[in-house]
């Protein structure tokens, strides 16, 4: 579950992090009371207006832009929320800004020059192993930085045994050619960092950039953050931030009736029993020649309401041509699927308007493709995975 800069860094703050501070705003007049009161409790001048929609690149496409009086930070906050706000991590259409941050200036000037770091907490998967990467070239993308100079991303890998050590907090600042105050900063910031990591349940925490202040102060200036939804019901409080307007909405609806379903860019829609059968299956496509539209996965029961209801689901998406429905007949018998894929066409009589493949293999499986061909449905059936491959081709050529 993605969280939205200003949740973030609520996670962060309570865990001790330094944070940029700042107050939502979802109109312009919100957001010239909010400035008002980020002066009085914190005393600056200069107020940075940003778009929270969840993705990154923001300041790029316009999101993030800098107010010096009120005035400006009405008219700015008036341009920002509403638009559809288009960044390299955004559909083509672009994300729709409900609502900004508006945030203190932490760029001030003062006794040293600032400096910004990058630094993100996430799983190493390969070593099944928490780590902490971060290079000292902060606000740029990750990945420019990793393919241009990837002598410049450091990497501090975490024994979950003992979890973050000292020696690794302050080689971190070392690293970062930190000293003197700052450096004993950093040092702080790191393991609160790594604290609010582990006690939110997160799957990343992203800082881009990690800032040190003209005052050697270090300060979160961004959160991205992606909490594990597996962990959500340990951690209610934060289930409730999530925002439902920022994800895909077919996506809503399939979780809403307990379907396991993944928007993807093809043509082929999926739905399949089983989490390891659908990725084969999308392997399966595009072995075809074709891409998934979707990964959809009915679990163990696929009876015809179930069946419908993924039908109604899929065909939401307006790129799909043709639905490929993948079921090993295992918990549940072919049979019964095959009467539930015939059951539910009925049901939606002209509403399904591209070609059905059914491979249907496992208990019952003859019965079941006896059932599909006898129906005087036009549900084109197979039995082999090659078959079903043929016929998906077959459909769209």
């Amino acid at each position: 579950m993605n969280l939205h800069e200003y949740q973030g860094k609520e996670i962060l703050a309570s865990h001790g992090v330094r944070i940029q501070r700042g107050v939502v705003a979802n109109t312009p007049e919100e957001a010239v009371t909010a400035a008002k009161q980020l002066t009085e409790e914190t005393g600056t001048g200069w107020h940075v207006i940003k778009a929270q929609i969840h993705a990154g690149g923001r300041g790029k496409g316009g999101g993030v832009k800098l107010a010096k009086n009120l005035e400006q930070v009405q008219e700015i906050a008036g341009q920002i929320i509403g638009m559809d706000l288009i960044t390299p991590q955004t559909p083509p259409t672009g994300k729709k800004v409900h609502s900004v941050l508006i945030a203190e200036d932490v760029y001030y000037p003062g006794e040293s020059e600032t400096s910004e770091f990058y630094m993100s907490v996430l799983l190493d998967r390969s070593k099944g192993r928490n780590m902490i990467m971060y290079s000292t070239e902060g606000g740029m993308d990750i990945e420019e930085v990793a393919e241009s100079t990837p002598h410049l991303i450091f990497t501090e890998e975490i024994d979950p045994a003992v979890g973050l050590q000292g020696f690794q907090a302050r080689r971190i600042a070392f690293n970062l050619g930190l000293s003197g105050n700052a450096f004993k900063e950093m040092v702080k910031f790191v393991d609160a960092l790594y604290k609010a990591y582990i006690g939110s349940d997160a799957s990343m925490f992203e800082i881009n950039p990690v800032l040190k202040s003209s005052d050697n102060k270090i300060i979160a200036v961004d959160a991205k953050v992606d909490l594990d939804d597996n962990a959500l019901y340990r951690q209610k409080k934060y289930a409730e931030m999530r925002d439902i307007r920022e994800e895909n909405p077919i996506e809503v609806e399939a979780k809403e009736v307990g379907l396991n379903y993944v928007d993807l860019d093809g043509t082929v829609g999926c739905m399949v029993n089983g989490a390891g059968l659908a990725m084969a299956t999308m392997d399966l496509i595009k072995y075809a020649g074709f891409e998934p539209a979707n990964f959809l996965d009915v679990g163990g029961t696929a009876d015809a309401k179930r069946v419908e209801t993924a039908f109604r689901i899929i065909l939401k998406d307006p790129n799909v041509k043709a639905i490929l429905i993948n079921i090993f007949g295992g918990i549940v018998r072919c049979d019964r699927v095959a009467q539930g894929v015939v059951d539910a066409y009925k049901n939606m009589g002209d509403s399904i308007n591209v070609p059905i493949i059914v491979r249907l293999q496992g208990t019952n499986a003859e019965i079941a493709k006896e059932l599909i061909d006898n129906s005087g449905m036009p549900i084109l059936s197979a039995t082999l995975f090659q078959e079903a491959a043929d016929q998906v081709k077959n459909a769209l050529s």
